[in-house]
């Protein structure tokens, strides 16, 4: 992914004087989501992350500062925004918000190369931002609703070249499906909805920062286990039914699923990869960056769509069978009984 805003020297002086971080001795682009470019300052004072939103409005980013700033506040592992000694959180900067964040330590880690303990640690921590969540009270708008996932799909399959047309004719049918399936009346609350690997960094065991919430909102809690599922548990073309038990071990030993959201599990998955497929197809026609084309494949998650409606093999009977049977009734209650001592 490309850097999309070169940063002048004179507004490096000037945010290193306004933050106080001495002298700035190199700004290293480095790659990211669609949305950001991304620079790793080195400075007198120490290592820090500039970030410049290309495409995200100003009303935006105060929410999702305002968000990490209260996660911070609760000891979880995420990006600690910056004040400047104006007590600003972000600048301006050619038309664009930048804002400055600690730098976090740690190693992002393949899919692949995530061990049974990590797997736990990080259904643990989303487990622990769900929890933590609840108590926040203000409203984050969700930008990835089925609703305008289903309205984005039309305007990207009418400007898709002709060659879609196969492809088209399965996301017209998903779209169909879960117009129809899709329950929205499920527990919700503060949902990261982008937990990819390259998101997650760790140091040996420990995780120690959950990055880029900038698809963050109040939205349903089986959404976001359901990208991790996509995003962690499906390697060499298929689920891996122990990635999948260790993810949600850690997770539950925070928080238990409720019978809905096992039942409502399979489509979840479902929408998820329709959410990715769509987007990134979006992101690569319609929505380039200074002329830039975002090239995200998306036939990655078109791939797990593909698994999940079982038009080709990929493991999903196991995991259809331990959403099936993942339900515990005596451990669901003994937690509800807990939830409501401590309201």
């Amino acid at each position: 992914m490309a850097v999309y805003t070169e940063l002048s020297k004179p507004f490096l002086k000037e945010l290193a004087d306004d933050y106080g971080l001495g002298r700035v001795t190199s700004a290293t682009g480095i790659p990211d989501g669609p949305a950001n470019s991304n620079y790793v300052l080195e400075a007198a004072k120490g290592k820090f992350l500039l970030r410049v939103d290309e495409v995200k409005r100003e009303n935006e980013l105060k929410r999702e500062i305002d968000l990490l700033s209260f996660l911070r506040k609760h000891s979880f592992p995420c990006p600690h925004p910056m004040q400047d000694r104006m007590g600003r959180f972000y600048r301006n900067f050619n038309n664009r918000c930048v804002s400055l964040f600690k730098y976090q330590e740690g190693k992002v880690l393949a899919p692949a190369r995530l061990k049974p303990s990590q797997l736990e640690t990080i259904g643990h921590t989303l487990g622990d931002l769900h929890v933590i969540g609840k108590a926040y009270k203000k409203g984050i708008d969700n930008r990835f609703s089925f609703e305008r996932i289903a309205d984005l799909y039309l305007t990207v399959r009418n400007r898709l070249p002709n060659y879609f047309r196969k492809i088209c004719r399965t996301l017209d049918d998903e779209v169909e499906y879960l117009t129809r399936y899709l329950e929205s009346k499920l527990p919700k609350g503060v949902i990261h909805g982008d937990i990819f690997a390259e998101n997650l960094l760790f140091r040996g065991e420990r995780l120690t920062a959950m990055l880029d919430f900038d698809a963050a909102c109040r939205g349903k809690f089986i959404f976001d286990i359901a990208t991790a599922v996509n995003s962690l548990c499906f390697v060499d073309g298929a689920y891996s039914l122990d990635r999948f038990r260790y993810l949600l071990s850690g997770y539950e030993s925070v928080r238990t699923l409720s019978l809905a959201e096992w039942d409502a599990f399979p489509n979840e998955l479902r929408f998820s990869s329709l959410r990715f497929t769509v987007t990134r197809l979006h992101d690569f026609f319609l929505q380039p960056v200074d002329g830039h084309r975002v090239d995200k494949d998306f036939r990655e998650f078109f791939d797990r769509l593909r698994v999940l409606r079982r038009e080709r093999a990929g493991g999903m009977e196991p995991l259809l069978m331990a959403m099936a049977t993942g339900y515990d009734y005596r451990k669901y209650q003994k937690v509800k009984a807990t939830e409501r001592r401590q309201a």
